[in-house]
């Protein structure tokens, strides 16, 4: 059964929350239970199942907090969205491998995400704007 846009968005506005709070289990809970997380270009590939999410997630929440995603646009398919966000927050980690020095940071991120049945998360790819965060985040 397809999922409506006021569906996709609610499961989508809900796991963006869980990440601004730092919440790894209410992140998870908007997962499926053997879902792909792919970052393009993360040097550990795609993870999948909850326990690579976790770790993922473990990683990120240290490299940068006080954030804030903005949605800027939304395409919708049967059961996928694509939505273009912004991030802005603080970087005090070591975010894509780079040292934050707890510099402010904002990039764009594109999202294309794929819903199972239920409305849990089934795949979510993301592409960053690595080029924005390493002008932001020079190195010494």
């Amino acid at each position: 059964m397809a999922l409506t846009r006021d569906e996709m968005d609610r499961k989508l506005d809900e796991h963006f929350r869980f990440e601004a709070a730092d919440d790894i289990e209410g992140v998870l809970a908007t997962l499926a239970a053997d879902v792909e997380h792919d970052i393009v270009g993360s040097p550990a590939g795609p993870t999948h199942g909850h326990d690579g999410a976790r770790a993922f997630y473990e990683g990120l929440f240290a490299d940068l907090s006080e954030g804030e995603m903005h949605t800027l646009r939304r395409r919708y398919g049967e059961n996928f969205v694509v939505d273009e966000s912004l991030w802005r927050g603080r970087a005090p980690g070591r975010p894509f491998g780079l040292a934050g020095n707890d510099r402010p940071l904002e990039f764009r991120l594109l999202h294309v995400i794929d819903f199972a049945d239920g409305g849990e998360i089934q795949r979510e790819n993301v592409w960053i704007d690595l080029a924005a965060i390493i002008a932001q985040l020079p190195q010494a």
